[in-house]
């Protein structure tokens, strides 16, 4: 491919990625050059953010509904699974399943929400009232 057939097509991470592509120059030598994607990759990838969003949107209505704790809500809006939250939080996978559940994360102490508030970068506060502030 040329360099000037690059595809430039707009995406959902055209403001914070763009990828590397190997093209051809006017000279008829191999270079690199950047691309932000083309119309199959963005479709895919606006594919996965809706699943991604309506995951999210699922552990929210779950959380309200008492049928998780707000665990489950950060766990889908960080992108994170039981082993990067225990990697993050320092609790064993079978002990934040424990604490998904509403009754047993009402009564966890200070220190462990803590622990869970550092894990997903907010406050204690955010995490119990499921609050967001993105920069």
């Amino acid at each position: 491919m040329k360099k000037e057939d690059i595809p430039q097509d707009n995406s959902a991470l055209n403001n914070f990625s763009k990828e590397v592509v190997y093209a051809i120059d006017k000279d008829g030598n191999y270079t690199t050059a950047l691309s932000t994607g083309w119309e199959i990759k963005t479709t895919a990838l606006d594919i996965a953010w809706n699943d991604i969003e309506q995951r999210i949107a699922n552990a929210k209505q779950k959380v309200l509904n008492k049928e998780a704790s707000p665990i489950l809500f950060f766990m889908e809006y960080r992108l994170m699974d039981l082993a990067i939250v225990s990697a993050y939080s320092g609790f064993w996978k079978w002990t934040i399943k424990q604490h998904l559940k509403p009754a047993v994360f009402e009564k966890l102490s200070d220190k462990k929400l803590q622990r869970y508030a550092e894990a997903f970068n907010l406050s204690v506060e955010d995490l119990k009232n499921m609050t967001i502030h993105d920069n």
